[in-house]
């Protein structure tokens, strides 16, 4: 029996194929695509794919393809990007292994063959093993990409767990410089409102490297096209009329029909959509119908053997009844010696005429012949099939461990929310499986090894498993649960006796409120260390104290925090928890540096991070490095931190560690400002944006772009870069100094230098009225010295003037709270009460020479050149015409080199209002004054006092309009936007007496 469904000839769709065809093109070209194709079923997405895929092969393209597997209601994780990968494998080979060399083990999560993790992988302590996967998958196919053209096909998204979907994010938006094409497919008729996919589909639709393709159904003249195709013969007008509008236009339903009226089921067919998908499964013998009712069952495919085993046929028999479903285009036969349905709809529609008795002895006759051997299916999806259909058979008893046992396996391949899908089913079965079978669990196979305690193995299961719960939801990405079953704990505990494990969870607690920015997770963490009084030293205590000394690092960084640093790591030998130990460390290092001991930190990190790398603890490595770049930066050792990150960015790529790429090339960026070496700075922070896979790297690179743009005066840039910075902050807490202080200090710089020296001051108030410790000199100063400058520019502003003294004692009481432990510390208190004193009136030439001096030593020359300009100021003001002249063209050409526009500006200004030259063949000969007429100083004295344009006229004997007509080629001389801007700058310019 063999029917033919499907046209020879491939119907319409010319706009979707020139679209197909233009992304080929632009990725041979070297632009890496991504192409997600939409459409309700039936409506033909795979038959246009498949069209595509040839046309891709004939241009000499390597095509590969995978599918999400439907298993029960979950998908397998990452089975469509196994699947492709596989695929690759078999073309390329040994090219691929090649590629993979060095990272093959973590690449085997995806591809077995490859090899498996190495041991400290297997131990799951590395909690940025995830983004690693991500990063090497982008890299290996960029690596196969560099001299080919790939075609890589997922289709059935909607049915794609969430750790595809992440991985496929990852690649739309990591994938760089290579051959590659990215396509997939989903229905869009199932994408409800809370379908997981609709929020994937709206993050995508944000990157302008996506596009989206709809197709629509067939016009009745593509329909009239189809049918002649599927007949051989043109059909006629009626039966075409017939057709069209029973199926309305969706491609499959076509075939249908045709099938059933050639079968001669026309004229009995129902209008219900599922009487006519089974009219072809009905019409097949009883043997048949029995392999498909099973397959059905058993998921989007089954294999052979496996489908063998459960229908319990003969091998004949069970070939003879496969083929009569092959050949009547029920079934397909995969490659792989699996078989599957043609069409989803067909299997939806089998599996629903199945009675619920049906299904349950069905997943248990799959589950005992998968368990009797379980080589039937492969390795990588045992595990997930097996928990599935254990679960659909009822069997509490046996879906218990095998749940346990997938998500363990879940964990392995770095699939969180599948492993918490997996979680919640054993919890949900928990209490339906005997308590024999609960207490001999293999938790030290499925669940982390958390910290042990006083209880009885049941009890100690339970908790094992909300433990499990708890830390799988915070790397989910899903915090709300992760706090859910977090205070489900706490309060299963009240009602029994166990403190060690109240703290764990009580510290869980911390982190999760912290990620849901509630709170800074203090009270948790403080509840959880009083818990632990009079215990001997567990790996609880370490764990809760080590958590503590981290939480100090970022929120109190005061050096009494380093002896709970030191607790922690003499608690963490104790236990022998050396990631704990190596944490604690560097945390430790932070305290110390903030406590003035900057060598013995730079010692303690640089140690920390040689034995994390020795070890493999990564996320420790990966720690300790981006904290020692960031540590030598804030003491000054600029030249030694761009040193150590330029040797750190090699390990993180090696490492497979993207977003930590993104932090040390910021943090580098960073030092690469204060050198003054601000073309590099500028593609390293355009290098932290590339490789920012996180909110907060991504705010991060977005306030070092608008300190740039500030300190060179492209206020455009710097509002756009203000504006991204703050979307990004909104997504997290940025309550710590670390953020907040250099966020204010980029909105003050940029605020000031508009002249809205009102907005600066509430910017500063804000932040320094946030409950925390009074701040940090790596991060505070500058801060505190943004808004000290924006003080002494506003100096005779009318409008700044009222609040001024109020301004000027809340910096000064601010900067007297911070140490100075450091040269470069001490050197911005000095720079700092400058500043204060010019905004006063009340510097003289002696305070920014003791400036100057502090910052000797230190490679700061915007500071330095700043600093130059002001003693100038203040050197001729006294008369000393020739030092301020020295000291002016310093400045000058300081300011120059950096293209530093506004410190450039104001050293022109200065240099032709005191009639001083900026190089040897200056003249000075020009107009004094910027030009102003003597009528013209006369009003801008007014002007400077406040007058209005009326009163101008009154006092000089003109004309109201000829007082506008002089104050308009006053600002216009003085390049200034108004009137308040023109009073500033006369003051400041001694233009106008007092």
């Amino acid at each position: 029996m063999h029917i033919r469904t499907v046209s020879p000839v491939f119907v319409g769709r010319a706009p979707e194929r020139a679209t197909l065809a233009e992304a080929l093109a632009s990725a041979t070209a070297g632009a890496p695509q991504a192409v997600l194709i939409g459409g309700e079923a039936g409506v033909g997405k795979s038959r246009l794919l498949a069209e595509f895929l040839a046309e891709a092969r004939a241009a000499g393209a390597v095509t590969a393809e995978g599918a999400c597997v439907e298993v029960g209601v979950e998908g397998l994780p990452f089975a469509p990007v196994s699947t492709v990968l596989r695929g690759l494998n078999r073309q390329l080979g040994e090219e691929l292994a090649e590629a993979a060399a060095g990272f093959g083990g973590e690449l085997g999560r995806l591809l077995p063959e490859l090899g498996g993790p190495t041991a400290a992988a297997r131990a799951g302590r590395d909690e940025d093993e995830r983004a690693r996967l991500f990063e090497l998958t982008a890299r290996l196919l960029e690596t196969l990409a560099a001299d080919r053209t790939l075609v890589l096909v997922i289709e059935d998204l909607h049915w794609s767990d969430r750790s595809t979907r992440g991985l496929l994010g990852y690649l739309f938006r990591s994938l760089q410089r290579c051959r590659v094409l990215l396509l997939a497919t989903y229905r869009s008729d199932d994408i409800h409102r809370r379908h997981p996919l609709r929020p994937f589909l709206a993050e995508l639709d944000r990157q302008r490297t996506v596009l989206r393709v709809e197709l629509a159904r067939f016009t009745r003249e593509e329909v009239r096209g189809q049918l002649a195709g599927i007949r051989g013969s043109a059909p006629s007008e009626r039966e075409l009329d017939q057709v069209y509008q029973r199926s309305d236009g969706n491609a499959f339903f076509v075939e249908e029909l045709a099938t059933a009226s050639d079968c001669g089921g026309g004229s009995i067919l129902s209008d219900s959509v599922r009487d006519l998908l089974l009219v072809r499964v009905e019409a097949l013998p009883e043997s048949a119908q029995r392999v498909v009712r099973t397959l059905a069952e058993g998921g989007s495919k089954v294999e052979h053997a496996l489908l063998r085993a459960v229908t319990g046929l003969g091998e004949d028999e069970l070939i003879e009844a496969l083929r009569t479903a092959v050949g009547a285009s029920i079934l397909r036969a995969d490659e792989d010696d699996s078989y599957g349905f043609r069409h989803a709809l067909v299997r939806e529609a089998v599996d629903d005429d199945l009675l619920p008795g049906e299904r349950s002895r069905l997943s248990r006759r799959y589950a005992e012949a998968l368990e009797a051997d379980p080589d039937l299916v492969r390795a990588d999806e045992r595990p997930a099939r097996l928990a599935s259909y254990w679960y659909h058979a009822r069997d509490a008893a046996r879906a218990l461990p095998a749940t346990l046992s997938a998500a363990a396996a879940a964990r392995c391949r770095h699939a969180y929310a599948e492993q918490l899908h997996l979680l919640e089913r054993a919890l949900e079965v928990w209490d339906d499986a005997p308590a024999e079978v609960r207490r001999r669990l293999p938790l030290a196979e499925g669940v982390e090894s958390y910290p042990l305690c006083d209880c009885d193995d049941e009890e100690l299961s339970f908790l094992d498993l909300l433990a499990e719960m708890a830390v799988t939801a915070r790397r989910a990405g899903d915090p709300e649960r992760g706090l859910t079953v977090v205070n489900r704990a706490l309060r299963h505990m009240n009602e029994r006796s166990h403190p060690l494990r109240a703290a764990w969870f009580w510290t869980q607690k911390s982190r999760l409120m912290r990620n849901l920015a509630r709170s800074d997770g203090w009270s948790e963490l403080a509840t959880a260390q009083e818990l632990l009084a009079g215990f001997p030293p567990s790996r609880v205590h370490a764990h809760v104290m080590t958590e503590a000394a981290g939480w100090r690092t970022v929120f109190d960084p005061r050096p009494e925090g380093v002896a709970v640093a030191d607790q922690a790591v003499e608690l963490s030998r104790q236990v022998g928890d050396e990631e704990s130990e190596l944490n604690a460390l560097i945390s430790r290092g932070g305290l110390l540096a903030e406590g003035g001991d900057g060598d013995a930190a730079v010692a303690v990190l640089r140690d920390a991070a040689r034995r994390a790398e020795e070890t493999e603890l990564v996320s420790v490595f990966k720690r300790s490095l981006v904290n020692l770049v960031s540590l030598l930066e804030g003491i000054g050792r600029s030249e030694e931190a761009v040193a150590d990150a330029d040797r750190g960015v090699p390990i993180a790529y090696r490492y497979g560690l993207r977003d930590t790429e993104s932090w040390l090339h910021g943090n580098r960026a960073d030092s690469l400002f204060s050198l003054g070496r601000w073309a590099e700075c500028e593609i390293a922070v355009r290098e932290s944006r590339r490789t920012a896979q996180t909110p907060v790297s991504h705010a991060l690179a977005a306030k070092r772009m608008a300190l740039l743009a500030v300190a060179r005066g492209d206020l455009e840039t710097a509002e756009a870069e203000l504006t991204r910075m703050t979307e990004h902050y909104n997504t997290f807490d940025v309550s710590a100094p670390q953020y907040a202080h250099p966020a204010a200090q980029a909105r003050i710089g940029f605020a000031a230098q508009q002249g809205r020296i009102l907005d600066a001051r509430r910017l500063l108030a804000e932040t320094l009225a946030v409950d925390l410790a009074p701040g940090v000199g790596r991060y505070t100063w500058p801060m505190l010295d943004a808004a000290a400058v924006a003080e002494s520019e506003a100096r005779g502003v009318p409008a700044a003037e009222p609040g001024q003294p109020a301004a000027i004692s809340r910096i000064r009481a601010c900067a007297a709270s911070l140490p100075r432990s450091y040269p470069v510390w001490r050197a911005y208190a000095l720079l700092v009460e400058a500043e204060l004193r010019r905004a006063e009136g009340t510097a003289r030439p002696a305070d920014w020479a003791a400036a100057a001096a502090a910052f000797d030593g230190l490679t700061r020359p915007r500071e330095r050149a700043r600093i130059a300009l002001r003693w100038a100021e203040t050197l001729l003001a006294e008369g000393e015409r020739e030092a301020a002249a020295e000291r002016l063209a310093e400045a000058h050409a300081t300011a120059q080199r950096l293209g530093a526009g506004p410190l450039l500006t104001e050293a022109e200004r200065l240099a032709q209002r005191g009639r001083l030259p900026l190089t040897p063949d200056d003249d000075l000969d020009q107009p004094d004054s910027f030009g102003l007429t003597r009528r013209e100083l006369d009003v801008l004295a007014l002007v400077a006092a406040g007058r209005t344009n009326r009163q101008i006229a009154e006092e000089l004997f003109i004309s109201p309009k000829t007082a506008s007509v002089h104050v308009s080629n006053i600002l216009a001389k003085l390049d200034v936007t108004g009137r308040g801007q023109a009073a500033a700058l006369a003051h400041r310019l001694g233009l106008v007496g007092t």
